[in-house]
């Protein structure tokens, strides 16, 4: 106890003096001293730790932010290229599922799947003997009718030679009706061997046009019907063939507002390159073919069509591509991908330099991309610093230790030094 309240003389003055009373004093009155003493020395710690708290922010707030190291590039106002991404689908130009249009027995395979074909070529064969004679017994019909003409003639002429002597208009009127008949039956026969000779061709079903022809669904002694729902194989056209891209309605009013200001300038023809679904890169140009006449109201896009040379069969129906489209060139800003952040209004973010070498965020608009850059018509000063890096610890305000840096093809920031 006694060293305790040594320790409270230090921190109070006058506790020394009140110690020597207290001793002089005796019973309740001293106790009472103490109790007194120690609040106010409780009293007095607690404002201290109080003022020390308070004085902390203000300390931290003098204390100068430390300087970050990021590489800067320079950004100058170019003729670039507008293009923009989209991603579609492939179709065939033609596709068409091979029914027979008579029935029977198949007889012959006669394409290998996966081969190419081309217009006319075999693809089935079906038994043809009862169609073969169903065409003999029409021709015998037609031959019985114009058999049968020539009398019917001699009748006619000899009744308009005896009308009104030995022949009555009555046996007239006959004798042209007869002889009507009997050019009638020679119509029908000639039809009846029409047909009859259009089923013994459908026997051989062909191919539409060129194209591949794929694995058949039936084989050799199954029973076909016309018109069946099944179908016996597929015959695809792929070169050349259609690529379907969607675009977002709104975009396209945005693009065509830009046209009509001046901002773009478009070039002769859209034309668009393609890359498959592995990354690589497909070697030709599309052109374009047709683009939608109305919008989705599933997803408020608006339908593209580029028709691609495919030789190679590389683009097959079906396949998921991206693509893509330059619309013409604008004089703008090529903002690096990795500096910029996206935001959900459709801006983008970026760090700039001012003259203080202090960090300052600026929002813009991009009107395209390329593979890896944001196309910026406006709100960027020529010859405007931009941070290309450290991003992720950067604010406005940030006092920054700038070093000139270079991207890759890679999409790699380096200094000028080549120091990654």
């Amino acid at each position: 106890m006694a060293a305790a309240d040594d320790f409270l003389c230090i921190l109070v003055p006058d506790r020394a003096r009140m110690r020597q009373k207290d001793i002089a004093g005796t019973g309740e009155t001293g106790k009472a001293g103490q109790v007194m003493i120690g609040r106010m020395i409780l009293g007095h710690v607690l404002a201290g730790a109080a003022l020390v708290l308070c004085l902390q922010p203000a300390l931290a707030q003098q204390q100068p932010a430390a300087t970050l190291r990021a590489g800067v590039v320079q950004l100058s106002k170019a003729p670039v290229p507008v293009t923009a991404n989209l991603s579609g689908q492939a179709s065939a130009t033609q596709s068409a599922a091979i029914r027979p249009l008579v029935d029977g027995v198949v007889r012959e395979i006669a394409y290998q799947p996966g081969h190419p074909v081309k217009e006319g070529d075999l693809l089935f064969s079906i038994d043809p003997k009862s169609y073969d004679a169903a065409l003999a017994l029409a021709k015998a019909s037609l031959q019985n009718a114009q058999a049968a003409l020539p009398g019917a003639q001699s009748a006619l002429d000899r009744a308009e030679r005896l009308v009104g002597t030995s022949v009555t208009q009555e046996a007239l009127e006959s004798a042209r009706v007869t002889f009507a008949q009997a050019q009638a039956a020679i119509a029908e026969a000639e039809a009846s061997v029409q047909t009859a000779e259009i089923n013994l061709e459908r026997t051989r079903i062909t191919s539409p046009f060129d194209g591949i022809a794929a694995i058949a669904s039936v084989s050799i002694g199954d029973l076909v019907t016309s018109g069946q729902s099944d179908a016996l194989t597929t015959v695809t056209s792929l070169d050349p063939i259609y690529v379907d891209l969607s675009e977002a309605s709104a975009r396209m009013l945005q693009l065509r507002a830009r046209v009509t200001s001046g901002a773009i300038k478009p070039g002769d023809r859209i034309a668009a390159q393609l890359r498959l679904e592995n990354g690589e890169a497909f070697k030709g140009e599309g052109q374009l073919d047709s683009v939608g006449a109305s919008v989705s109201t599933t997803t408020g896009t608006v339908n593209v069509r580029f028709r691609f040379a495919n030789p190679d069969r590389l683009i097959l129906p079906g396949m998921f591509v991206r693509a893509e489209l330059t619309l013409g060139t604008a004089d703008a800003f090529l903002v690096p991908q990795l500096a910029a952040t996206l935001q959900a209004d459709g801006t983008l973010r970026l760090f700039v330099l001012d003259e203080n070498d202090t960090a300052q965020e600026l929002r813009v608009t991009s009107i395209g991309s390329t593979e890896r850059a944001w196309i910026v018509a406006d709100g960027i000063a020529d010859g405007t610093r931009l941070l290309v890096d450290n991003l992720d610890n950067m604010k406005a305000g940030q006092k920054i230790d700038p070093v000139a840096a270079t991207i890759s093809d890679t999409g790699i920031v380096s200094d000028s030094a080549g120091e990654n």
